[in-house]
């Protein structure tokens, strides 16, 4: 646990050494996962929120052997829901021992959200998805 924390505290001087601004610490999203017909508010708490160049970074700070490499599931599948969640533009993840810093993209994933921008209908679309998040958050939320 220490070696976790003081990864975590060497983190944004690591960042702004790479050319990011961190905008937010330890920051938490609520986003919504359907279940058949049953909306599940999810929780998630980001190390870091950071900006380089115009564009919006969640950041997530690994120690350890394993933990760092994209190639541990676990990581790849943590950081695919902060990019998904956070609604950024990408991830940054940090090996705080190694003292490496590596954008993350999932090329899959952004061919989607380009597909959804050249139709039409999607401004229409992402604001109704969003309505339906807000309302279901809410309704679990306060019932």
């Amino acid at each position: 646990m220490s070696r976790a924390v003081a990864g975590e505290e060497r983190a944004p001087s690591l960042l702004v050494s790479r050319g990011f601004t961190v905008i937010g610490a330890q920051v938490v999203v609520e986003h919504a996962v359907r279940v058949d017909d049953r909306v599940v508010a999810v929780p998630l708490r980001a190390d870091y929120l950071a900006t380089r160049d115009g564009a919006r970074y969640v950041v997530e700070v690994k120690t350890g052997a394993h933990a760092p490499r994209i190639e541990t599931s676990a990581t790849r599948r943590q950081v695919l829901e902060y990019r998904i969640a956070f609604d950024v533009d990408g991830v940054v993840l940090v090996d705080a021992e190694a003292g490496s810093v590596h954008e993350i993209t999932f090329p899959a994933l952004d061919r989607f959200a380009a597909r959804g921008r050249e139709s039409r209908g999607w401004p229409v679309v992402a604001l109704a998805a969003l309505a339906v998040a807000a309302v279901a958050v809410a309704v679990l939320r306060f019932g």
